[in-house]
């Protein structure tokens, strides 16, 4: 396998998990964050006496210092298995799905992070599942049957029943898709998903509207529809496919922003160094 590019990744709200990790959390251990003082009867840890605190309590208690410790949080990867996934030259959107699996799994398992994979298009699929693990193993197995997948002629609207499999602790969810569907449809899952903080991972390809032929006969298919059109293509009607893509790549955005969501778009080749910055923007430590 080839060398897996990692990138690196922070939440901006507090973990309730118990599992030690990298996360700022709100559960008691043996972290560094201070977070006040309790007696050693409510807490019997006799390697955190405070004893300043303690001769200064009239009621002669005894007093211990308490921290939060670091904790881990859930990753999962949401990703769009439907026909028009399957466009893309010289590698489908498939396979850029592929390299962005492998690459979350290293980077939170690097974090010490549980990680899943859940694939949807008009169903969820149980061979297209991988639940929660502190090893990467199945989520690599499944990037890899990624890359050689050849999906029907459907859409994706078991996103929305996706929203089901998701843990009622807040997770981290990489949001993978082309977003070639009904945004109403997206609208509902995204207010299905609202107690998560979701990463929309936007993939595009640039032969899908940049590198047509200003002139002559060109035949595309709807892969989701499975609908054949031959276009007689000239300059005007060029620049309105150019258009229509520029509108509807703002229509998403607006859509993501309404949910306080950025949208990461990836055209042609996943950077995971972009990724990197994309927290470092965008998301608040």
């Amino acid at each position: 396998m080839d060398y897996i590019k990692e990138f690196s990744y922070h939440i901006s709200w507090r973990s309730r998990s118990r599992r030690p990790g990298r996360h700022k959390s709100n559960q008691r251990g043996m972290g560094m964050e201070f977070r006040g003082h309790t007696t050693l009867l409510s807490y019997p840890d006799p390697r955190r006496i405070d004893i300043r605190q303690t001769i200064r309590d009239p009621m002669e208690q005894v007093y211990v210092r308490i921290f939060n410790q670091k904790s881990a949080t859930p990753v999962f990867v949401l990703c769009d298995l439907s026909g028009s996934m399957q466009y893309g030259v010289p590698h489908t959107k498939l396979t850029t799905a592929a390299h962005i699996t492998r690459s979350v799994a290293q980077s939170a398992t690097r974090n010490g992070d549980p990680v899943a994979f859940v694939g949807f298009d008009d169903e969820l699929r149980d061979e297209w599942l991988s639940t929660l693990s502190a090893r990467p193993h199945s989520m690599l197995d499944l990037a890899d049957r990624l890359e050689n997948h050849l999906p029907n002629e459907v859409g994706a609207s078991a996103l929305v029943d996706s929203a089901r499999l998701l843990p009622r602790e807040r997770a981290l969810i990489f949001m993978v898709s082309d977003f070639h569907m009904p945004l109403a449809q997206l609208e509902e899952a995204l207010l299905l998903m609202l107690r998560h903080h979701i990463v929309p991972v936007v993939l595009w390809n640039s032969t899908e509207y940049k590198n047509l032929p200003e002139f002559g006969i060109t035949s595309i298919n709807d892969p989701e529809t499975g609908e054949r059109r031959t276009l007689f293509l000239r300059a005007s009607y060029r620049q309105r496919i150019f258009d229509t893509f520029a509108a509807r790549r703002q229509a998403i955005e607006d859509l993501f922003m309404k949910f306080d969501m950025q949208p990461f778009f990836v055209e042609d080749q996943f950077d995971a160094d972009l990724l990197s910055d994309y927290f470092h923007q965008y998301v608040t430590v």
